[in-house]
């Protein structure tokens, strides 16, 4: 097919997402653009964020991974799962009773600015690096199977996709947020739909025949037991709890569209009606992978796994599916980074410049500011994704995963250490734990995970050996898996108890 027609497609996809943004912006403000107004409909919340929460990374690493770990990823799904209970009977509950626009002003109430300031800055690092990852991801797949064909450079594409994203977000925010992302999760799975039901028609399978058949090679296998192992299954599940609860609970960009909705109650609906939607919808992506590994052995395709499924989308399928699977990346691609880009502004604006404070500027004053930073988080949108590029890594969910273990577990520690606990910490020394337990456990994690690094970073030299022997007799066979995050903020956790003491004044 021609890539000029793919991404006329991908234009007039766009096109619409202005169109959407345009009505839902109307007569908008600051809070339309923080908050959406606190009148958001929980059904849309729920629906728009499978997309943000799935991305481009679930739309095109996750059925890639299937060839070589079979259905192992669904132990993570599962502790996602639980974790969506705890958000909404113990997080949400806490949120709606503050009356929060930012999350991280719990932090303050519990603790003190630097806390709050603190709290505000991690999400602020780990959603750069998320998000521009994930964005990475997707803009490379239209790169090598459509722009670069056209002769348009990498950098070109990055800009101009960062241009509409900031089109249709700078006026309305999350209010338009809401509409958008219910519109592109809605072409997300129907591309996931139709390329599963076009290779099950051309296989001659059908759901019950795939599984029986990727069951005969071993792939249908969720529950790893060796517990040394990196993917063990409680490693799994639980890191995957925990992950949910940071990276959705502790998170502002997720937070945000959820205090969005009128109540508490709806809310907690809203959440739960997604936590089991999330369920049938990684199966469906797992099936998918189940598929394109069946359909590369048929037809002698080696790719890296990020390429299989645009590869097998783009070159073996008709014109229509094609097209299909293009607005599905793009749909997966535009919610991961708009939510973003506006979550960053809200916390910056809100948490570390105190926008909602500043009594002294007018409602256009604090709009021109806010403009601003929507602005400079694009640029560094834009720079961060050619840092992706240049690193060049071939699996990113790893990376997101493992970067997301490091930057969340302050935020776990300190949210766990003020709900938890009802001792006061001295404010001022905040900063230096949660700064010092991911620099610790990024000591121990490269030590363990020594491989993983030096395929990672391309690190050849001799010192390396004497790291692996080091590993061998400090961790033998036990690898740290996605439980990362769990030791990182256990020991923001402990950090803080040192700098504690208990209401009154004793230690």
């Amino acid at each position: 097919m021609s890539p000029l027609l793919l991404f006329s497609f991908v234009i007039g996809y766009f096109l619409v997402l202005l169109l959407v943004a345009w009505r839902t912006s109307r007569n908008s403000n600051n809070d339309s653009f923080f908050i959406g107004n606190r009148n958001s409909n929980w059904m849309l919340v729920a629906f728009g964020m499978i997309g943000t929460s799935l991305s481009g990374v679930t739309f095109v690493s996750v059925p890639g991974t299937v060839g070589g770990s079979g259905f192992a990823y669904f132990q993570v799904v599962i502790g996602y799962f639980i974790g969506y209970f705890i958000i909404a009977w113990v997080l949400l509950p806490l949120y709606y009773r503050l009356n929060l626009t930012s999350i991280y002003n719990y932090l303050q109430s519990r603790f003190g600015v630097i806390s709050y300031k603190t709290g505000a800055l991690f999400f602020i690092i780990s959603r750069i690096l998320g998000a521009t990852a994930r964005l990475y991801l997707v803009i490379n797949v239209l790169q090598l199977f459509i722009l670069e064909k056209m002769n348009v450079p990498f950098s070109v594409t990055t800009f101009v996709i960062l241009l509409m994203i900031l089109l249709y977000t700078f006026e309305g925010g999350v209010k338009t947020i809401v509409f958008t992302d219910t519109l592109q999760t809605t072409f997300m799975l129907l591309g996931l739909i139709v390329c599963i039901v076009y290779i099950m028609n051309t296989a001659g399978h059908n759901i019950v025949s795939t599984l029986g058949e990727l069951s005969g090679k071993g792939l249908t296998r969720v529950f790893n037991t060796d517990i040394n192992s990196a993917g063990f299954f409680l490693k799994q599940i639980i890191g995957g709890m925990f992950i949910t609860v940071t990276m959705t609970g502790l998170d502002q960009e997720m937070m945000q569209k959820n205090i969005s909705v009128r109540t508490l109650g709806d809310s907690q609906k809203n959440v739960l009606t997604f936590s089991f939607i999330i369920i049938v919808v990684n199966f469906l992506f797992l099936l998918m992978g189940g598929l394109l590994y069946l359909f590369a052995v048929s037809k002698g395709i080696k790719v890296p796994s990020d390429d299989l499924f645009p590869t097998i989308a783009l070159h073996y399928m008709p014109s229509a599916v094609s097209i299909i699977f293009v607005i599905g990346l793009i749909s997966a691609l535009f919610p991961s980074a708009d939510g973003a880009l506006t979550a960053l502004t809200s916390s910056f604006c809100i948490d570390i410049l105190g926008l909602k404070r500043r009594d002294d500027w007018d409602e256009k004053t604090k709009k021109r500011m806010r403009l601003t930073v929507h602005f400079i988080f694009a640029l560094v949108f834009f720079i961060m994704v050619m840092v992706f590029k240049w690193i060049d890594n071939k699996s990113i969910i790893d990376v997101i995963l493992k970067v997301a273990g490091f930057t969340y577990g302050p935020l776990l520690g300190l949210f766990s250490f003020g709900i938890l606990t009802n001792r006061s910490i001295n404010d001022k020394l905040v900063l230096y734990v949660c700064l010092a337990a991911p620099l610790l456990i990024l000591g121990i994690d490269f030590i363990n995970n020594i491989e993983w690094y030096q395929k990672q970073l391309k690190l050849d030299s001799e010192w390396i050996n004497s790291v692996k022997d080091l590993s061998q007799s400090l961790f033998g066979k036990f690898k740290i898996g996605y439980e990362l995050l769990i030791y990182n903020g256990l020991f923001t956790f402990l950090g803080l108890f040192l700098i504690s003491k208990k209401p009154g004044g004793a230690n």
